[in-house]
């Protein structure tokens, strides 16, 4: 008996309502190991208000029914009705994904900084609660809502209060779901920590922690900020004393909006777990991102101007930025007027202005720190200096080991200066054009181009002692340094000459079929590269849009990934105010169409780069072998006519 088809019609698509998508997918949304980050979504917006200069204590509170609340005394969520939307804002605020005060950033707009930004927050925290209770204080009433899964079960009440009371501020009350959560409990390590962080970055703002069940009450307050919270968090002395300071646009700066800036604490140790915690906005950002890279560039800056000024580099010593960065430990707090942040839970910042916006903060201010405390300057130097030579001794152990004997390289490799395996990286470009921007616009330090001409050979089914017949195989093999090998065979990977393998190629359909062959010779002939987290994927922008400049923001230039992406930027434009017409999108043909800047910027610089790991993932060797075979092997033309016809629907055609 014949089985009925699946059916695929107009029917078939499902459209996802109102909270929907956060109940389907709430990993997409926020962490689901517990519900701290549901909870910190709510304390977040009472950290907005207390950053908007209103509000002066937030108090937590977890109840011994399971709840937690958080109560503050800000300006209080408006609860009138929308102008637009014909419901209570505050109802608004609650249940629809993309609304909020946070996205209007111009002149007179309730947020100017803020790290609430995608919209998604608190009604996040609505849809994973089994019920949420919004309590309002504001203009002499107060307002009382609740919801259950999102939706609203009271309705929001308005009442009046007595003549006296002068209360403001916003009570959220929620009650998690545990089948969201692989925990239901919060952890209370992350959750003080998080709030002690808080108290530390709003010198003056009183945070407050009540456990019912224990009757325990945790106050925190710092007036000595950044300096006085890294002192008590560190494990060791510092070599020098402590670097802090602050530095913040004025109104007219010519590349960044009034009051964007960073302030900092930064502490050297020659011994110690390095402490280094990073804020955005107040938002925590445990991934770090590109204010962290600005940092680090601004301290290196520094610190090799110091050197060179006084001469204190030894010969043949080359210093880095991991050589001063190594022994540092630092607070850092980023005030960014419009952040671009990884992913809903915001663990790491991508704005690629940020690292030149804390960089062009810190580097003049170290600097001449350093030049008014010149012992304790030669004392850093001493550090880095140190750190580089023990790093540079390592690099040589491995050369040492190559021995004699090292096949000639290919001619139109370009290579880099430095030996250290940790730190060099190679990419295989598409094509001489491409090649030549990538030389030009690379680290010479660390990074090597060998450009590959047309498409690379379907090694798929190539014996191996055939191979070295096709010279762009041989060149690769040659410079990477690994002889080719099965995945049973134990390579010597000693003469590896570079940490990274990158691929990179054109951004349209034939830079993803140079790449798929290029990953099929790793596979094949090279799986311990893979095996060993050796091999990654460059992924360069298809698109560049010119935003003219708005209100207090400058112009800006924005790369696109793919058409979400620049569908996503476009938007976004839209919401501040710039149409879509107004903006310049230029397609790349090729990488060989971008300048050498362009190219650094946004696919060669390790602080602003995408840059993706190879893995095999959760399937087994045996399974991808049979996958790869299917998709390059020569026999297999019906078996991938097959695969077509099941998935071709799946699939957007770059035509």
């Amino acid at each position: 008996m014949a089985s009925t088809p699946s059916t695929y019609s107009e029917g078939s698509i499902r459209v996802l309502k109102g909270l929907e998508p956060v109940k389907q997918r709430p990993g997409m949304y926020t962490r689901t190991d517990n519900p701290l980050h549901i909870i910190q979504e709510v304390l977040d917006n009472a950290a907005d208000e207390a950053l908007a200069g209103f509000g002066k204590k937030i108090k937590v509170t977890l109840h011994t029914d399971g709840s937690v609340s958080v109560e503050d005394d800000g300006r209080g969520i408006p609860f009138g009705l929308h102008p637009e939307e014909k419901a209570p804002v505050v109802e608004l605020v609650f249940t629809r994904l993309h609304a909020g005060g946070k996205f209007d950033k111009g002149k007179g707009g309730a947020y100017s900084f803020s790290g609430g930004l995608h919209g998604v927050g608190v009604s996040v925290t609505n849809a994973l609660s089994r019920r949420l209770e919004v309590i309002c204080y504001r203009d002499g009433q107060v307002a009382r809502l609740a919801f259950s899964g999102g939706d609203v079960v009271e309705p929001l009440a308005v009442a009046a209060r007595g003549e006296g009371d002068r209360k403001q501020g916003t009570t959220v009350r929620a009650w998690p779901d545990a089948k969201y959560f692989e925990a239901a409990t919060l952890p209370m390590n992350e959750l003080v920590h998080l709030l002690r962080s808080k108290a530390v970055l709003m010198p003056g703002v009183t945070m407050q922690l009540v456990v019912e069940k224990t009757k325990d009450t945790q106050t925190w307050q710092y007036k000595g900020g950044l300096l006085d919270y890294l002192q008590q968090t560190l494990t060791a002395d510092p070599v020098i004393p402590m670097f802090e300071g602050e530095g913040f646009a004025e109104a007219g700066h010519d590349s960044f909006a009034e009051g964007e800036g960073a302030s900092w604490c930064v502490a050297f140790t020659e011994d110690g777990a390095p402490v280094r915690e990073s804020y955005v906005n107040l938002i925590p950002t445990s991934a770090g991102g590109t204010h962290d890279s600005g940092l680090r560039d601004g301290l290196f800056q520094a610190v090799k101007s110091f050197i060179d000024l006084h001469a204190l580099l030894p010969k043949g010593v080359k210093l880095l930025p991991e050589d001063v960065f190594a022994r540092a430990s630092y607070v850092l707090s980023a005030k960014v007027l419009d952040p671009q942040f990884q992913g809903q839970i915001k663990e790491r910042l991508n704005s690629r202005d940020a690292v030149r916006l804390v960089s062009n903060y810190v580097r003049p201010a170290l600097e001449l720190w350093l030049n008014q405390h010149v012992d304790y300057g030669k004392k850093l130097a001493e550090l880095a200096i140190k750190a580089a030579q023990t790093r540079q001794r390592a690099g040589q152990k491995v050369e040492k080991r190559k021995g004699s004997g090292v096949a000639v390289l290919p001619g139109k490799l370009t290579d880099c200066e430095s030996r250290d395996l940790s730190h060099n990286e190679i990419f295989l470009v598409e094509g001489d054009s491409a090649g030549g921007s990538a030389k030009m616009g690379r680290d010479k330090e660390c990074q090597a181009i060998l450009p590959l001409r047309g498409k690379v050979l379907n090694t798929w089914e190539v014996e191996r002692d055939r191979l070295f017949a096709n010279n762009e195989i041989h060149d690769i093999a040659v410079a990477i340094g690994v002889d080719p090998h099965g995945p049973n065979d134990t390579p010597d990977l000693s003469g590896l000459r570079y940490g990274k393998v990158c691929i990179l190629s054109d951004a349209d359909v034939d830079g993803s079929h140079i790449q798929v062959l290029l990953l099929t010779l790793f596979f094949r002939h090279f799986p311990k590269l893979i095996e060993s987290g050796h091999v990654y994927v460059a992924r360069p922008p298809l698109f560049r849009v010119d935003i003219p400049a708005r209100g207090k923001k400058p112009a800006a230039k924005v790369y696109a990934l793919d058409d979400g992406e620049l569908h996503a930027i476009l938007d976004k434009a839209g919401k501040e105010g710039v149409a879509a017409d107004k903006c310049q999108v230029s397609r790349f043909k090729g990488l060989g169409e971008m300048s050498a800047e362009q190219l650094w910027d946004t696919t060669l610089n390790p602080d602003t780069r995408r840059l993706l790991p190879v893995v095999l993932g959760a399937h087994d060797f045996a399974t991808t072998e049979a996958r790869i075979t299917q998709l390059m092997g020569k026999g297999e033309a019906a078996a991938r006519r097959e695969l077509m016809e099941l998935h071709g629907d799946d699939v957007e055609v770059d035509i």
